[in-house]
């Protein structure tokens, strides 16, 4: 009877041992999605429930509805009135409105005018510090296309309702234990949220979204010849890449060929979206967040006297989009008008030499990149089950953003008859606009972009050829 009680325990035992343990781990279903070369191992992996939590977080808000652009303009009628004087008085009110519900709605208007006083006086803070954020907003959404293209960004975008964003940060307090007998353990060895509680420097912001420290720290030989980057720099880049990874709810492998994690020819095109942010992230920190530390009452200042500042995280909050990819831009188009008074890095160029796709000062050129690339076999127009699963993320944005839509464009390869491939490549993009439709989404949201060179190979069966490219609008 003893022994019965004993090997009772020992199994509950067991049970609440597998129960701890399993409890750090994610609960299924687990999805992942090829995103190159097979044995390259760029998958995406996301799980479709956590997805589906997030999407009414990432809804877009109850707005007022769009002005006309007629009439006198608002510098005219109101005073003081710098930024979007431009817009008529109609839109200008309609701005004001929505602004409020964006980042005061419990306050109101006073929470940038005082009550009962003159609309045109600067006294609040709030009102100088709200007046330079409409000024970076329209310089994001004029100037910096080379990483929110025709999306762009509001105010909601990282205040989601309260006055202040979720995810800022400040410059840490200086070690007090760097003299220490354990000695200086430079900002790491004390996991933290910002690197995603791992052992890292949990300060990779003022390196990279202020100064600009090299990020690149990869040799380009197997051996250390030329490559003077030491394993701190090293890991001060893996914080930085964490927090990325956390910001955006996505792997490596969003942006990287994990075989080759320099090369960027055989990364995706969100890596050069990412570059163009991290640059965006840090022109709008110098720029425009630390000219107001004299603005800013002390309560509002960080332990060394800085100002809250913006990362990755500001925007995205766990989205690979920030709203699943809706534009609210679309239905607030003073947010785009005249542009700022500070100018991006207008040379900047990639690491390897050569010119980014588009100007960082540009405002006529977007980079299209697809959100979803879904890979066909030989000569078949039939959408796996695999490529099936890239579509859910887009679906779920879909479901959340009434207003988003899909463009679908087929692809095929060079070996064959021309004619019979662009009508393959055609079938394709049908099977995937098939699949979106037998998710519940309409039709008229699902449009069909014929590529300019549907062609993707000069010769031979190219399996990255046969594809069908899928981006959210």
């Amino acid at each position: 009877m003893i022994q019965i009680f004993v090997a009772r325990g020992a199994a509950v035992a067991a049970l609440v041992a597998a129960a701890v343990l399993l409890g750090g781990c994610e609960r299924p279903p687990i999805n992942s999605v090829q995103r190159g070369y097979r044995g390259t191992g760029m998958h995406q992996v996301y799980n479709p429930r956590l997805l589906a939590a997030m999407a009414p977080a990432n809804a877009l808000p109850p707005d007022t509805p769009m002005a006309s652009a007629d009439g006198p303009r608002a510098s005219a009628i109101f005073k003081n009135v710098q930024v979007v004087g431009d817009t008529s008085v109609g839109e200008f009110t309609r701005l004001m409105v929505s602004m409020t519900a964006w980042v005061s709605p419990d306050q109101g208007c006073t929470y940038c005018h005082q009550a009962g006083q003159d609309f045109s006086s600067d006294a609040l803070y709030t009102k100088v510090v709200a007046r330079r954020m409409l000024q970076m907003t329209r310089h994001i959404n004029s100037d910096w296309k080379t990483h929110v293209a025709q999306t762009g960004v509001t105010c909601y975008t990282c205040h989601r309702g309260k006055n202040v964003p979720d995810n800022i940060w400040f410059a840490p307090a200086a070690d007090t234990h760097a003299a220490g007998m354990a000695g200086n353990r430079a900002g790491q060895n004390a996991p933290a949220p910002s690197v995603g509680l791992a052992s890292l420097p949990n300060d990779p912001f003022t390196p990279y979204l202020e100064q600009a420290a090299e990020i690149r720290v990869i040799g380009s030989s197997a051996l250390p010849a030329g490559n003077r980057q030491s394993t701190k720099q090293a890991e001060f880049t893996y914080g930085l890449m964490m927090h990325m990874s956390q910001s955006l709810g996505v792997n490596c492998t969003y942006c990287h060929n994990t075989r080759a994690f320099a090369q960027w020819d055989s990364s995706t095109p969100q890596r050069t979206t990412a570059w163009y942010g991290i640059r965006m992230a840090r022109e709008l920190n110098t720029g425009y967040l630390d000219p107001l530390a004299g603005v800013f009452p002390a309560n509002r200042l960080g332990p060394t006297g800085d100002v809250p500042k913006l990362n990755c995280a500001t925007c995205h909050q766990g989205a690979y989009k920030p709203m699943y990819g809706a534009g609210m831009l679309a239905t607030h188009p003073e947010l785009a008008g005249l542009r700022a008074s500070v100018v991006p890095e207008a040379a900047a160029t990639l690491p390897n030499g050569a010119a980014p796709a588009g100007s960082a000062s540009s405002t006529s050129v977007s980079v299209a990149v697809p959100d979803a690339v879904l890979f066909f076999a030989v000569g078949s127009p039939v959408l796996s089950g695999e490529a099936s699963n890239s579509l859910e993320p887009l679906i779920a944005a879909l479901k959340a953003n009434a207003g988003s839509t899909l463009t679908v464009s087929g692809y095929h390869s060079a070996s064959g008859t021309l004619a019979q491939n662009q009508a393959l490549a055609k079938l394709r993009a049908f099977a995937v606009r098939d699949a979106i439709k037998a998710a519940g989404i309409a039709e008229s949201r699902v449009v069909l972009v014929k590529p300019q060179l549907a062609e993707a190979n000069l010769a031979g069966e190219d399996p990255q050829s046969r594809r069908v490219e899928v981006a959210l609008k």
